[in-house]
């Protein structure tokens, strides 16, 4: 990496450091490229929020998903990755090289690998943003230890809404899941197991419209999808898991995306963009797993690779 001022140049640069942004690093830096990954605003990414990971490979009993996130920085830097804690907020893909602005300054990269992920999804009712971190969150690693022995309310059907239900009953006395259909998206396996849990609770066909409380969450109102009935539910949390948004915004009229905003890339990891690349959640609508977005980022840095090689330079 040269630096000029606050221009520092790089060969490749990963956007993020989640298991996309740090599988790429990892191959990067084996191809001796010196890669960079800017961290963004979470370390090791949306993995390093779960508490238990028990679907990546090599690790029988599960691993924790901070614990595995320094497994990846590790491995990536011990072949020669650097890691900045820094956040891109700007980037001009119209020439090579690729100009990236971030929260300390510029960077100018040869290839660029855009792992950004995804943000938790947001009911956009009233009171939400008003009592988050007040009881109402969309992380239950961060926050479920802080519902010790009280009630909570879990929204969603898919797999972490039951997982993250489910992690919360270490500590919650109470986990009602509520879910606008009458049945769930998630996995069997996570199904049978809330089904099983004394502690978990179900309200069915059912949506969350607002969010009771003064400085603190105290209730909330629940609607009925079939029979429109309204009920206010008196609950000391309220967990919020209905999907995730990709991070992309700042690619918008430079990168090809789906209507989602989630960008578009070959089998190759390649974007519209020569030189650009994507890998995890940023692309992937489909999966949206540890595993299958380290094999983009793997993916990825090989073909970034394989682009440099050819002296691309001068195309």
């Amino acid at each position: 990496m040269s630096s000029n001022g606050n221009t520092k140049h790089v060969k490749v640069l990963v956007l993020g450091s989640g298991p996309a942004g740090y599988a790429a690093a990892l191959y990067a830096a084996r191809a001796e490229l010196q890669p960079v990954v800017l961290t963004g605003m979470q370390l090791g990414g949306q993995a390093a929020l779960t508490y238990t990971i028990e679907n990546y490979p090599a690790f029988p009993e599960g691993v924790g998903g901070a614990q595995l996130g320094e497994l990846f920085q590790k491995q990536a830097e011990h072949f020669g990755a650097l890691t900045e804690f820094d956040l891109a907020n700007a980037v001009d893909l119209s020439q090579r090289p690729f100009k990236v602005t971030t929260d300390s300054g510029e960077y100018l990269a040869e290839a660029l690998i855009v792992g950004t992920g995804a943000s938790p999804n947001h009911l956009n009712i009233a009171g939400e943003v008003e009592l988050t971190g007040r009881g109402v969150s969309y992380c239950a690693t961060c926050d479920g230890w802080f519902f010790k022995d009280k009630k909570v309310v879990v929204v969603g059907g898919g797999d972490s809404a039951l997982e993250e239900g489910l992690f919360i009953t270490r500590y919650a006395s109470s986990v009602t899941i509520v879910h606008r259909r009458d049945e769930f998206r998630a996995s069997p396996i996570l199904q049978h197991r809330a089904k099983d849990h004394p502690k978990v609770h179900f309200i069915l066909d059912t949506i969350v419209t607002e969010v009771i409380g003064t400085d603190k969450l105290e209730a909330v109102k629940l609607k009925n999808v079939k029979t429109g009935d309204e009920t206010i539910l008196e609950t000391d949390g309220l967990f919020i898991f209905i999907g995730h948004t990709p991070n992309t915004q700042m690619f918008k009229g430079q990168l090809d995306m789906s209507e989602l905003g989630y960008i578009q890339v070959n089998e190759k990891m390649e974007t519209n963009v020569p030189g650009v690349f994507a890998a995890g959640e940023a692309a992937d609508p489909h999966f949206r797993q540890v595993v299958t977005s380290a094999g983009m980022g793997a993916a990825a840095a090989i073909q970034a690779t394989r682009f440099l090689e050819a002296g691309s330079d001068h195309g």
